[in-house]
């Protein structure tokens, strides 16, 4: 059996896999855990619709681009918490953007 995806399939495999990191620069460490969920879950979802659409296929359908957002979902989460959060990506995407004053106001 041989495997013959497309390169709109193996780019979009590879978002998947940085789309935490992604959501990790647009939050902060105290953002709702849930907000950050639906964040993942809105780009998995961009995703998959953008990669079928890049598909050089007969045409777009809609069943596999929703089959698509969630094997992007899937792998996205398993990332963040197999790879990204482990070896402290995550913490550091979160950190890298963060505009807050260290010391009160005033001082």
């Amino acid at each position: 059996m041989t495997i013959d995806l497309d390169r709109a399939y193996w780019l979009g495999l590879l978002v998947s896999v940085v789309l935490p990191v992604l959501v990790g620069l647009a939050t902060t460490r105290v953002t709702h855990a849930g907000t950050k969920a639906v964040l993942l879950l809105a780009l998995s979802g961009l995703n998959g619709f953008l990669v079928e659409l890049a598909n050089p296929g007969p045409g777009w359908d809609a069943g596999t681009a929703a089959v698509l957002a969630l094997v992007s979902f899937a792998t996205a989460v398993l990332a963040h918490f197999g790879l990204w959060k482990p070896t402290g990506v995550s913490g550091k995407a979160q950190d890298s953007l963060v505009t807050g004053r260290s010391a009160p106001r005033g001082v």
